[in-house]
């Protein structure tokens, strides 16, 4: 099903963009959430009227993304975990968890954001990917010490 995406999907496109993909996909998530509508003539017309808009919000969220991304770039998070005499954590420092303690130090974004290459369970340094835009990514450096 052809689609014009009215926001920014990730792993799909931009605002604007005209993709194609299966109909349960369009029907049940994207047409319901508001995030694309069907191609047609109305629709192309209401999006050029709209786009002055969407690019507007798009230099505001990458202004943003790239204010936040400097801010973690120089933070250094420690995060206190238990653990065994092997250095093995008793549990895990989640995504979850990433993002809590760094709105601790007023950096707040989603835990969604956090891209872990795999769970970390041991003590250690570590360095974590922040994907905060479609363009932007930044490297948060977490230190995991015993509690």
């Amino acid at each position: 099903m052809k689609l014009i995406l009215l926001e920014d999907v990730e792993d799909l496109g931009n605002a604007g963009d005209t993709v194609n993909v299966a109909s349960g996909f369009a029907r049940n998530y994207l047409i319901p959430r508001g995030y694309a509508v069907k191609v047609s003539t109305a629709a192309v017309r209401q999006f050029e009227s709209r786009k002055g808009k969407i690019e507007e919000n798009r230099k505001k969220e990458l202004e943003k993304a790239k204010t936040i991304a400097t801010k973690i770039s120089e933070l250094e998070l420690t995060i206190p975990m238990q653990a065994g005499e092997d250095n093995q954590l008793f549990g895990s420092v989640t995504t979850h968890l990433i993002s809590e303690e760094a709105a601790k130090h007023g950096i707040e974004f989603e835990a969604r954001r956090v891209k872990l290459e795999k769970p970390i369970k041991e003590i250690g340094n570590y360095s974590v990917e922040i994907k905060l835009h479609n363009e932007i990514t930044a490297t948060l450096k977490v230190w995991v010490v015993k509690a």
